[in-house]
């Protein structure tokens, strides 16, 4: 028995491998290289489910990817921030980070209420927007106990929706002239991904991509206190209810301990980007084991509005930090 359940679980593991293998092979290609790998893989998911069900008799393998894996890349994550470098040479942009994770949370949370979607997706959609889409949906949704379900579709849309986003910053950029700092601080304070961020700020060359990822990586660093703020807050609201507290996510620990380590260790660049490979690897095999717990019914009954809403979030968003970052 043992056996059996070793050879599935294998199994389970080797096919999230194989689509994920696919999908950064895919993401060369032309057309499939703006979509990127990330999205690639969640469609390839949801579609394989659709039209040949979910494979059951692989099924530990594939719920080891989509959350052991998946609470591992988020550690190994940390290792893209320095703290140094973004408290000190990134105070200023760091202040604009901070409006802009508030708001994004904030403002969908006020649209869900007039247009009444599903509160935990549109939450989801929240801080992919505001802080760094997948790994930022992956950190917090242990926190509000989100379904599989929620948390495929939210990553979905956030990689698609913020594609799309991208490739109009690019085109806005070579339409209308622009300072490559403003546009790479713009970028790096609005768009979803860091992905996104390095697709759209890469059209204003070095400075620009420079400035656009210190920017971003700003959102990132605020992963750290923000989920501490939803700790409090959901354990207050679930102690009211009943008397057993959340677990904490203690894999947020080993993200802020990888952030210290790129912080304090010099560690060489050929080594950063080899680790960074393998996260982004280990990540959409998180990703399509997600994306297998996700349903076209689903897609339907829940995803429409939160998705409205993400759309009128990201457009205000782009707006008011493109005003904002002029007076900086």
């Amino acid at each position: 028995m043992w056996e059996k359940f070793n050879k599935h679980f294998l199994l389970g593991i080797g096919f999230t491998f194989l689509v994920a293998i696919v999908s950064i092979l895919l993401s060369y290609l032309p057309v499939f290289n703006k979509v990127g790998a990330l999205a690639i893989a969640i469609i390839t998911a949801i579609l394989y489910r659709h039209f040949r069900g979910y494979p059951t008799q692989i099924e530990s393998g594939i719920a080891f990817s989509s959350k052991k894996l998946l609470r591992f890349a988020i550690i190994l994550y940390g290792l893209k921030l320095n703290l140094w470098t973004i408290i000190h040479q990134g105070s200023t942009l760091l202040l604009l980070d901070v409006g802009v994770v508030a708001f994004a949370i904030l403002f969908i949370l006020f649209l869900n209420k007039i247009i009444k979607g599903d509160n935990n997706l549109v939450l989801l959609l929240g801080v992919g927007t505001g802080v760094c889409g997948a790994a930022a949906i992956a950190a917090i949704s242990p926190i509000l106990k989100s379904k599989d379900s929620d948390v495929g579709i939210s990553v979905g849309l956030v990689a698609i929706m913020g594609t799309i986003f991208s490739l109009t910053y690019t085109l806005l950029f070579a339409i209308f002239p622009m300072n490559a700092e403003f546009y790479g601080i713009w970028s790096g304070s609005s768009l979803h991904e860091i992905a996104h961020v390095i697709l759209a700020a890469d059209a204003g060359g070095q400075s620009s991509l420079g400035i656009g990822l210190l920017t971003k990586l700003g959102r990132v660093f605020l992963l750290i206190p923000l989920s501490i703020i939803f700790l409090i807050i959901v354990n207050r609201k679930r102690s009211h209810k009943v008397s057993q507290k959340i677990d904490f996510p203690y894999f947020l620990i080993g993200f802020l301990i990888m952030s210290a380590v790129n912080t304090f260790i010099p560690i060489p660049e050929a080594i950063l980007n080899i680790i960074s490979t393998f996260t982004t690897l280990i990540l959409i095999m998180a990703m399509v084991g997600i994306g297998l717990n996700v349903s076209f019914s689903d897609l339907r009954t829940k995803a429409f509005k939160p998705m409205i809403a993400m759309l009128i979030t990201s457009v205000v968003l782009s707006v008011i930090t493109f005003i904002v970052v002029g007076f900086l």
